[in-house]
């Protein structure tokens, strides 16, 4: 990664020294990139290890419910890529869309939620159990994140992409195809069925691994589905690739990456997790001739046990070269996002308003070292105290899902109120804290880590906790409404200014209050003055901050609504309420379809976020390897007649 990043300084015109390019990725990333960058940061080792755990503990539902829910929620997200293309197309970071519309308030409380979701979203993604892994892994992504900024982690997240698809498809093709001990979908069938009968599941049809219906498994895809709005909506991370797309591919970024991501939790937990029940009574199983225990269940280690039982210590090692590449890109993601937060929302809004590009980069440099000791550090409290991976995303939503859907609305409806902004996501969170703790009390006998970790306890903390903050944020808005600030008449229509496309002296020269508006390129103190203008420098002065096309942003809020409607309709309500309903028990003939369809998915994953970025950079990767060329035979052009980056 520190080769790549210097690559990109010497042969393209994005320097990292710039602040633009290292927290923005200079706003010009490509859809096929992006899409990588959105499956590689929503595939925490927490979708690969819980989900396959939830297949284990409730059957075929698992890995559908997993991968409906968390697509849901970026698709969802398209929605706000577009509004923040068309309405602060100068933002960093979430915080700031929220301080120019509702002031400073509202911005210390969104700021809060999303350094909270941060920390709790890496805590959750790296599930380690050793000290010293906690500490070098941040550091080691740290290293070239500082060097690289955000380009440098959509380089990382592609490549960890392509790796954790290999060893995604090793593994499926093993339980499908080419191992002795499975072989075949049929075969997983007959192991399912045997396993139905030793190790029922408890309120599943006939107790059956086969059976859709399972109430367990219902109750947590609610924990899924309030979990996964607060660490997408709320995450930074989903904000800067939003932010650092085209304007005019980022719907169609998050519509292919949400798609891409179902096939990762739906491929994989149909073979690791219901491979680890098939092969539970398998004398080669880590635990024969007993089961995993509870513990193991909640530390995602039924996944672990299925690559053992499979492949052996190949399997094992496989194994944690895949969680690696979660770990290590999710980190990466979350690195740069909070650095983003520090630098822009507390630095140069609290502490330096007036500041230049390098030294906005340097601040940034120090947000990701301090980020990375803190994050370390907290990793080590939460193992300390026996703090599970599945704990840490079942009660997320109850500490931050109040904010979730007030964030959204913030750029969604204009008719938001400033009140509402700021109340509601406390009173969401106060009342999700104090019905997840009366709910733990009464139905469980007392408060720990244990009672308040149960699914059905910590549901109703999460349902109150995001329900109480939507159901808060519109009914403040309609009882005070927003009112639009003065001179907003010609802005978007959510308040937030514009920068025009050829900034007056004076509009330049004033003390940016908002942290909205940004200086082109060219006022950037570092540029070469000798470089020529080229086509990439001059998008990066306009079209970079120009607000989206109203006729482009009301064709892609045609297409962000459609593609939810159809995928809710379908993936959400029809298919998977059809089965539950039904208390439909899979023939041998449905699942092999099941599994074969899950396999199809995950190449259609590959072809989005493995080939399809090589295709569209093709151009780019090209004159790369010319100015690699040239300089080795002393002949290389100059910069400025390359004409686009990767």
């Amino acid at each position: 990664m520190l080769g790549i990043s210097w690559l990109q300084n010497r042969y393209t015109q994005f320097s990292t020294h710039r602040t633009e390019e290292f927290n923005t990725a200079s706003r010009s990333v490509k859809p096929g990139l992006i899409s990588a960058g959105i499956v590689s940061s929503w595939t925490w080792s927490a979708t690969l290890l819980t989900s396959s755990t939830f297949a284990y503990s409730y059957g075929v539902c698992g890995p559908m419910w997993y991968g409906a829910i968390g697509t849901l929620q970026i698709l969802l997200f398209a929605l706000i890529a577009v509004k923040i293309k068309a309405n602060a197309p100068g933002a960093h970071t979430m915080p700031e869309i929220v301080l120019a519309r509702h002031g400073k308030i509202a911005h210390l409380t969104y700021l809060y939620n999303g350094l909270a979701t941060n920390m709790l979203v890496v805590a959750a993604l790296t599930g380690m159990n050793v000290y010293a892994a906690i500490f070098l892994i941040p550091a080691v992504v740290a290293a070239y994140v500082i060097v690289g900024g955000l380009r440098a982690t959509f380089i990382a997240d592609y490549t960890h992409t392509v790796i954790l698809f290999i060893a995604i498809l090793v593994f499926g093709f093993s339980v499908s195809a080419t191992s002795d001990l499975i072989g075949s979908p049929g075969k997983l069938y007959d192991l399912l069925q045997e396993a139905s009968k030793n190790m029922p599941i408890d309120r599943n049809t006939d107790g059956s691994y086969l059976a859709f219906r399972s109430v367990g498994g219902l109750i947590f895809a609610v924990d899924i589905f309030v979990s996964g709005f607060s660490t997408v909506w709320l995450d930074q991370a989903y904000w800067q690739r939003a932010i650092a797309s085209r304007p005019e591919s980022s719907v169609k970024a998050y519509m292919l990456g949400g798609l891409a991501w179902y096939g990762i939790p739906f491929g994989f937990a149909t073979a690791m997790g219901l491979g680890c029940a098939a092969l539970t009574n398998n004398p080669s199983f880590p635990t024969y001739p007993n089961a995993l225990s509870a513990e193991q269940v909640d530390a995602g280690l039924s996944a672990p046990a299925t690559a053992i039982t499979l492949l052996g210590k190949g399997g094992a090692v496989l194994m944690l070269i895949l969680l690696f590449m979660a770990v290590t890109s999710s980190t990466s993601a979350e690195l740069i996002a909070v650095s983003s937060l520090l630098t822009f929302d507390v630095y140069k809004t609290y502490i330096r308003p007036n500041t230049d590009s390098a030294t906005l980069v340097r601040v940034s440099h120090w947000g990701i070292v301090i980020y990375a000791i803190i994050l370390a550090a907290f990793c080590c409290i939460l193992n300390a105290a026996g703090v599970s991976l599945t704990w840490l995303l079942t009660v997320l939503g109850v500490i931050v899902g109040g904010a979730a859907i007030p964030v959204g609305l913030i750029l969604l409806w204009d008719r938001m109120s400033t009140i509402a902004a700021i109340a509601a996501p406390w009173i969401g969170f106060s009342l999700g804290l104090i019905v997840w703790f009366v709910t733990s009390w009464k139905r469980s006998g007392g408060i720990s880590v244990a009672t308040t970790g149960d699914a059905t306890n910590a549901v109703a903390g999460n349902l109150a906790s995001f329900g109480v903050g939507t159901i808060s944020a519109v009914c403040l808005s309609l009882l005070f409404p927003g009112k639009r600030l003065p001179g907003d008449e010609s802005s978007s229509i959510t308040g937030i200014p514009i920068q025009s496309k050829e900034p007056t002296e004076h509009t330049t020269k004033e003390k940016n209050t908002t942290g909205i508006l940004t200086t082109p390129a060219s006022n950037d103190p570092t540029p070469d003055p000798s470089q020529p203008a080229t086509e990439i420098i001059q998008y990066l002065e306009t079209d970079a901050i120009e607000p989206m096309d109203p006729v482009l942003v009301r064709k892609a809020e045609r297409i962000a609504w459609t593609a939810n409607l159809i995928f809710i309709g379908i993936a959400v309500i029809l298919v998977p309420f059809t089965l539950f309903g039904t208390r439909y028990v899979y023939t041998k003939e449905f699942f092999t379809g099941w599994v074969v369809v899950s396999l199809i998915w995950v190449w259609m994953s590959v072809i989005i976020c493995v080939v399809y970025p090589v295709v569209e950079s093709a151009g780019a990767l090209r004159d790369i390897s010319r100015g690699v060329w040239g300089d080795i035979w002393g002949k290389r052009k100059e910069v400025g007649e390359r004409r686009e980056g990767v």
